[in-house]
């Protein structure tokens, strides 16, 4: 039986992931920044569940609730860092607060989050990190830089994670999901530019537009995303990075050739600079 510890399960990918690691005899933490609701969403499951407040901004809070797992069941084998917001909008239309929060949710609260866990999983030689990136985290999307910048700082971040800890035997993966059907593009979860520049009115405005349009009828399917992450854990040999979802899978096949071509490409230049 393992003891998960899931950010940002109240909603969303991470509260399928809690359901199905519950439905498969382990043992859950779910935190939230507000926990009530999961009283009614991760019921029926008895001393197996923790709802605990948390939010990833605020290290005190990020201790007490690790503190809590602890006092509950004596250790954490599998953490999900899930909890964050997409922060849209073209660059310069971010203020320089709204980067700032971006990061420091998207971020440097998954870092405080895994900092706080680490010796736990240290000292018990084994656990595993799981860091919920995004497609975002593999190319660039217009109208989406600073949320693209922080899946790609989260991404890199895990990728040499993993190698740092498996002398401890603690795994780390980063998944990588494509468009899946939750409230990702609501109002409580997306937030757009706070800054008005002409020249951009015009795309900002097509742009919320299809993410409307394109809310609620996503092809990927939560409940099978949170099956499909238990089943990850229970791999001998899990991946330093997977990803979910055919559009996903489609995105990374097309950047690896992208980025072979480009290679290629430009392969006399890149090589000319080289001490003859």
């Amino acid at each position: 039986m393992k003891t998960w510890f899931i950010t940002g399960a109240s909603r969303g990918l991470g509260l399928e992931i809690a359901r199905s690691a519950l439905d498969a005899g382990d043992n859950v933490v779910a935190t939230a920044r507000k926990p009530e609701p999961l009283e009614r969403l991760l019921d029926g499951h008895g001393d197996r569940i923790a709802r605990v407040a948390m939010d990833v901004t605020s290290e005190a809070s990020i201790d007490a609730a690790v503190t809590a797992a602890l006092e509950r069941f004596g250790r954490i084998d599998v953490l999900v860092n899930n909890a964050g917001f997409g922060q849209l909008g073209a660059f310069e239309e971010l203020s320089t607060e709204r980067i700032r929060a971006q990061f420091e949710t998207n971020v440097f609260g998954v870092f405080n989050v895994t900092r706080a866990v680490l010796p736990i999983m240290r000292a018990q030689r084994s656990g595993h990190v799981l860091t919920i990136s995004s497609t975002a985290g593999i190319i660039g999307f217009q109208g989406s830089s600073m949320y693209c910048a922080t899946k790609f700082a989260v991404s890199g971040w895990s990728e040499s994670l993993s190698q740092e800890l498996a002398p401890f035997g603690i795994k780390a993966t980063c998944v990588h999901p494509g468009p899946f059907r939750t409230d990702f593009l609501d109002s409580t979860s997306v937030f757009y530019g706070d800054l008005e520049i002409d020249d951009y009115r015009e795309f900002s405005r097509a742009r919320r537009e299809a993410l409307d349009k394109a809310n609620h009828n996503q092809d990927g399917d939560p409940v099978k995303f949170g099956e499909a992450v238990v089943d990850l854990v229970a791999a001998a040999n899990p991946p330093v990075r997977w990803v979910a979802g055919s559009n996903a899978f489609e995105t990374v096949l097309g950047r690896a050739d992208d980025l072979r071509d480009n290679a290629l490409e430009w392969r006399e230049l890149s090589t000319s600079t080289d001490i003859a």
